[in-house]
């Protein structure tokens, strides 16, 4: 458990029961530490959450509620609750779900209610709240209730399956996104030119290469805190190795070698809006459609790393399973489709896990694109116009007058026909002998052949049907 007002670095900090808190100089600090926002304006990325007369707002005009925070890690979900204590001189309490047990919640909702009698209202943030067991979760239940604390619960998990109802239903639910490229880049600029941020030992500033800049944004990942920690150590890296020059207020140089070198990892090339994009999914796609699992795990870790959309990846699967696998192995589109709502739910790194098991058995599993084949060759005879009028027996009959037209007679229930299999026109006289679907021989697709075979002799149509 811990407490920490994120006051100004160059002012005193107070911990919950009001003694003075001692840290590091302010030179000592993270970079990410003395450069978290003070007011709500000045966090980046959540405009969604920062309308006038937001919930976000109105807490920290000192309305009294409760929210919990969802979102993946380093996109504000501290730095919000922080911020809302501050704008009111609210004491600020901070607990991590990790370390914390019952006893420790108790006596922190004791001292709040407490201090609250004496008129001072407590913010309550508690992080990694999925990590509390339901027994923690309903010891929270009374204070929310009765006001007496504002809780701030931040999680990087579905609260709708990781908090008790009672609980999420007496609070608000804001989901937090991941900082695009834009705004990381605006925290970078913080970092490069706010006093709170990166000076050379002789004081002068740090200068981003564009080569250095493109990849920390790809490292980052929609990640502010990382952004900025692998910044941070890329200006160490950069001094020790002696760029920062001689005189006072020179700026330095962080390089893509410095930064390289501070993560311990090359940056990737690939550019998420360029051709380094479309190449690499096209190479992923085609490596699964060439049953290459190998090289499709390869391409798959470069998006990754690279800080690729998980979600675009998993969309892609989805569409290889239907194009390139098909009816070969059909169950391999309900993996695809269960690792896309995965996505969803747990986000990044662990979903890396998933879309590897979708990876591999995409790659994997046997292929066919009769399907693919099958809906294109239809649509290509729409597109030219074929198809005549529906056959008048399968049309609507349950209308008054449609007996009188015609519609409906002669058809043939399916059911009441040997093996469920009504011989009759189907298709519109211009197409009665297209054949659009013709199945493979591969994996599953093999018993669709034989299946096929046997329909159309039962529906009359041709023996020699290809398959």
């Amino acid at each position: 458990m811990s407490h920490d007002l994120f006051s100004d670095a160059d002012d005193p900090a107070t911990d919950a029961r009001g003694g003075t808190l001692s840290w590091a100089g302010p030179g000592q600090q993270p970079l990410a530490v003395r450069l978290r926002p003070r007011t709500l304006d000045e966090i980046v990325g959540q405009d969604h959450l920062l309308t006038p007369g937001s919930p976000l707002r109105r807490l920290a005009a000192g309305e009294p509620g409760s929210v919990f925070l969802w979102g993946p890690p380093g996109v504000g979900k501290t730095t919000v609750a922080a911020v809302v204590s501050r704008s009111t001189n609210r004491r600020f309490v901070e607990i991590s779900a990790v370390t914390a047990g019952v006893k420790d919640v108790r006596a922190e909702l004791d001292l709040a209610k407490r201090e609250l009698a004496r008129g001072n209202p407590t913010v309550l943030f508690v992080d990694e709240v999925h990590r509390f067991s339901k027994a923690q979760q309903d010891v929270l239940l009374p204070a929310v209730e009765n006001r007496l604390v504002t809780l701030i619960a931040a999680t990087t998990e579905n609260p709708s399956f990781s908090v008790i109802s009672p609980l999420l239903s007496r609070s608000l639910l804001l989901t937090l996104r991941p900082l695009t490229d834009e705004g990381i880049g605006v925290l970078l600029d913080r970092a490069l030119g706010d006093n709170r941020g990166l000076r050379t030992p002789t004081g002068g500033t740090y200068t981003l290469t564009t080569e250095a800049r493109a990849a920390l944004l790809q490292m980052a990942g929609g990640d502010a805190r990382r952004a900025l920690t692998y910044l941070e150590e890329a200006a160490a890296g950069a001094t020790a190795r002696g760029d920062t020059g001689q005189t006072a207020r020179e700026s330095a140089t962080i390089d893509l070698a410095a930064l390289e070198q501070a993560v311990d990892r090359a940056a990737v090339r690939y550019d998420r809006g360029g051709d380094q994009h479309y190449d690499v999914i096209s190479a992923f796609i085609k490596s699964i459609r060439g049953s290459d699992v190998q090289a499709a795990l390869h391409y798959l870790a470069r998006m990754l790393e690279a800080g690729e959309d998980p979600r675009f990846v998993a969309r892609r699967l989805i569409i290889s399973a239907s194009e390139d696998i098909g009816m070969a192995q059909s169950s391999v589109l309900q993996t695809c489709v269960a690792a896309a709502q995965a996505v969803q739910l747990i986000g990044m790194p662990e979903a890396r896990i998933t879309l590897a098991h979708a990876t591999v058995a995409c790659a994997m599993a046997p292929k066919s694109n009769a399907a693919y084949l099958g809906i294109a060759a239809a649509l290509a005879d729409v597109r030219a116009g074929k198809g005549g009028p529906v056959p008048p027996h399968l049309r609507d009959a349950h209308y008054r007058g449609a007996a009188a037209l015609g519609h409906g007679k002669g058809y043939v229930y399916a059911h009441d026909a040997p093996h469920s299999v009504a011989r009759q026109q189907y298709l519109p006289d211009d197409l009665v002998d297209a054949e659009y679907y013709t199945p493979t021989r591969n994996g599953a697709e093999a018993a669709m052949a034989d299946r096929l075979e046997v329909l159309d002799d039962l529906l009359g149509k041709r023996p020699d049907r290809r398959s």
